[in-house]
């Protein structure tokens, strides 16, 4: 990873990228900025390549919990540094991934995902990187896994429920428990 990784604490990069939001003709793509994030608490993970493994299992996992982030008025946004016109063909041709309900944003360029400080040096794609950033657009918790090895769900609601109490949180708190 770069030297510049963006951690806790930090500021997210502003950034302004095509995303496809839909398979219908017409509809299918849209701007999607900083300026979307202003003022909520976001979610945006990020995978290395369209058309793979591991990745669709987490996509499909992340949509099939898309109502538990806006219960938690959250938004979620995916990532990779494919274009937009590979994202709307895997979509089209991914059982799992035709219905999405959050945009998938292409860093084609690379430049958010270089100023994040998450791509690999071999290929210049992606970690499975996973960034929870506040309402003021802090980061507040950043989560990077191996490129073989998919992420939980769970556990981004889990620490997003946490970080959204503003209280002390003991270890395997989930919500509905006693804070310190």
């Amino acid at each position: 990873m770069a030297s510049n990784f963006v951690s806790i604490g930090d500021r997210f990069p502003e950034f302004s990228k095509k995303s496809v939001v839909s398979i219908e003709k017409g509809k299918e793509f849209k701007d999607v900025s900083s300026k979307d994030i202003e003022g909520k608490w976001t979610v945006m993970f990020w995978w290395p390549k369209d058309f793979t493994f591991v990745c669709p299992t987490e996509i499909a996992e992340f949509n099939k919990s898309y109502t538990n982030f806006t219960d938690r008025d959250t938004l979620l946004l995916g990532a990779s540094t494919d274009t937009e016109y590979v994202h709307l063909a895997w979509r089209k041709d991914h059982n799992d991934l035709r219905d999405l309900q959050f945009p998938m944003i292409a860093d084609t360029s690379r430049s958010l995902a270089e100023e994040l400080g998450i791509l690999s040096a071999d290929e210049k794609i992606a970690y499975r990187a996973t960034y929870i950033v506040d309402p003021e657009g802090i980061v507040r918790w950043v989560c990077i896994n191996d490129l073989s090895v998919g992420r939980n769900v769970d556990e981004v609601l889990r620490v997003l429920d946490a970080l959204q109490t503003d209280e002390l949180c003991p270890c395997n708190w989930v919500k509905g428990e006693a804070t310190l």
